[in-house]
């Protein structure tokens, strides 16, 4: 196994971490910089497969302007928590059931 090898399983470990870290967050604003981290580690996917522009795309749209646009809108916003949360137990049955439901669609 070659270092280009290693680096992309490496930053392809850390978009699956990190994507997994942005939806299991509790804090909106850890939830934002974790898909920051997943886009750098995305653009850094793409400069291993020599796509450049795109790398440097996502890197200065996505990371530089929507996702400051983003904490911008989370941090002014002053969510309240414990009430966007309280549905959650009673809704999770049927999440749990179309996630199954998609999963097996994509198997198939």
């Amino acid at each position: 196994m070659s270092g280009v090898d290693l680096i992309f399983y490496g930053f392809a470990a850390l978009v699956i971490f990190a994507g997994f870290m942005m939806i299991i967050s509790r804090n909106p604003v850890r939830s934002a910089l974790f898909l920051v981290l997943a886009f750098v580690c995305s653009s850094v996917l793409w400069m291993l497969l020599e796509a450049e522009f795109l790398a440097l795309v996502l890197v200065f749209v996505y990371v530089g302007a929507v996702m400051t646009l983003f904490l911008f809108v989370v941090m002014m916003l002053n969510l309240q928590i414990k009430f966007l949360q309280g549905g959650f137990v009673r809704h999770l049955p049927l999440v749990v059931l179309i996630c199954a439901g998609m999963v097996a669609l994509m198997i198939m």
